[in-house]
């Protein structure tokens, strides 16, 4: 419920704020690398990547059956590094096709990112937003959500390991994230 309030304040500021032509430009680092784990922390997922998806069919139910797809993944940067924008393609074998979008921002006052999932096809922002930070090259950022008709916590984990292979994983927690049920895993290899 905290991350709903926080998710519904940021609208409202945003729709407070001015617009951006009349705001002066945020300071970018020379080389957002060197922030590894602010400003450039997604920098890691700039290009197109080869898609390996392995998704759990009905997370929180006990089931471990698992669906295989492989596609595409494009990520590219807005706004200077302060953001990024990835588009998402993969097919299962038996032909399930799985389309999105995902807009990623920076708060530099927070030093916290957000990952906004895009519905393309009907123009809107789902809400609310996973909000969380890098430490130490991995990325950890949360949300409530409902699901199934209750309430659950949801956790992205991002992490890569040198400039060719990412790691991502959604998993869902009904406890408060005393436990977690790992439902999305992701394996990013860069295109050659």
């Amino acid at each position: 419920m905290h991350r709903l309030i926080q998710a519904a304040a940021l609208a409202a500021a945003v729709l407070a704020a001015p617009p951006a032509w009349a705001q002066a430009p945020a300071p970018s680092p020379a080389n957002s690398a060197a922030d590894s784990d602010g400003w450039g922390a997604f920098d890691f997922l700039i290009g197109d990547w080869t898609a390996k998806l392995r998704k759990l069919e009905k997370p929180l139910t006990g089931s471990t059956t698992w669906i295989a797809y492989e596609g595409t993944s494009k990520t590219r940067k807005l706004a200077n590094g302060r953001a990024n924008f990835e588009d998402f393609e993969v097919v299962s074998p038996d032909g399930k096709r799985i389309d999105g979008q995902t807009l990623r921002l920076y708060n530099p006052e927070s030093r916290e990112w957000s990952i906004h999932l895009v519905d393309a096809a009907k123009g809107q922002l789902l809400i609310p937003p996973t909000i969380g930070r890098f430490k130490d090259g991995r990325g950890e950022l949360y949300d409530y959500e409902a699901f199934g008709g209750r309430a659950i916590f949801v956790r992205y984990a991002w992490s890569h390991q040198g400039v060719d292979k990412a790691h991502f994983v959604q998993s869902f927690s009904i406890d408060g994230g005393r436990t977690w049920e790992d439902n999305w895993v992701l394996d990013l290899t860069r295109a050659g």
